[in-house]
């Protein structure tokens, strides 16, 4: 059974003006096929997928402020390093599983039946899309006070400011992107080389490349976790060089 959504504007600390725009952000896609065809007007029935969309936007605009805001002199490197993980669905997975956000969902027979509400990806979604409607109804300032609160929390000057991340911290995929963005260079590029061994024990090797100078190469049991150590590798060799 569905929770009542006043429960939910209490814990984020704002009670909606558009009550639809926050059960549209609520609402999976798979709620709105069990609905049928779509109208013939052309209006289509409305999921949350194009407000995630714009959340995730939001979102990582309002990291970096915070970040650029609380740590004046870190450099892009280790700025790029915290966002990743401020923004990781690890992360984000905690604060969704904080709000109890899988309660308030709208989802289709077959996805509740499937354990929906508990889905990672499906929760990391949702917030991002919460956290648009709360743009689109307050503003940005409603949504950088979300942020500043569950997201980035009071605590990680401390936990964050040593570069203290979990040890589980992967995602350097994702760190070396937004360290590409910042310094204006190419994208990252990711290029499976090699792979070798008998089918059930395969082991790859990915080439990680920043423009023409920065290129690393990684083996690993999956072409997920090459890519991830061949980024890490081109990461520290951006974090190495003086930045212009």
């Amino acid at each position: 059974m569905r929770a009542d959504l006043e429960s939910l504007e209490i814990a984020i600390g704002h009670r909606f003006t558009n009550r639809e725009i926050l059960e549209r952000a609520l609402t999976h896609r798979s709620h709105v096929h069990e609905k049928g065809p779509p109208p013939t007007d052309g209006v289509p029935f409305c999921d949350n997928e194009q407000l995630e969309f714009l959340g995730d936007a939001v979102l990582g605009f309002l990291v970096s402020e915070a970040l650029v805001a609380r740590f004046p002199d870190y450099s892009e490197g280790r700025l790029s390093k915290l966002k990743a993980h401020i923004v990781s669905a690890a992360h984000l997975h905690g604060v969704a599983e904080g709000l109890q956000l899988g309660s308030y969902l709208q989802l289709g027979r077959g996805e509740e039946l499937s354990g929906g509400r508990s889905k990672r990806t499906l929760l990391v979604d949702s917030l991002e899309a919460l956290m648009a409607a709360l743009y689109l109804d307050a503003g940005i300032g409603r949504v950088r006070e979300f942020v500043s609160r569950l997201v980035v929390g009071a605590g990680a000057g401390e936990s964050l400011g040593e570069d203290r991340l979990p040890e589980s911290f992967t995602d350097f995929k994702s760190a070396l992107q937004e360290l590409a963005r910042a310094r204006k260079l190419p994208l990252p590029r990711y290029v499976t080389v090699r792979e070798r061994g008998p089918e059930h024990s395969k082991t790859f090797t990915v080439e990680a490349r920043v423009g023409k100078g920065f290129v690393g190469q990684a083996e690993g049991y999956s072409k997920k976790s090459a890519a991830q150590k061949a980024a890490r590798g081109v990461f520290e060799q951006l974090t190495a060089q003086p930045e212009v």
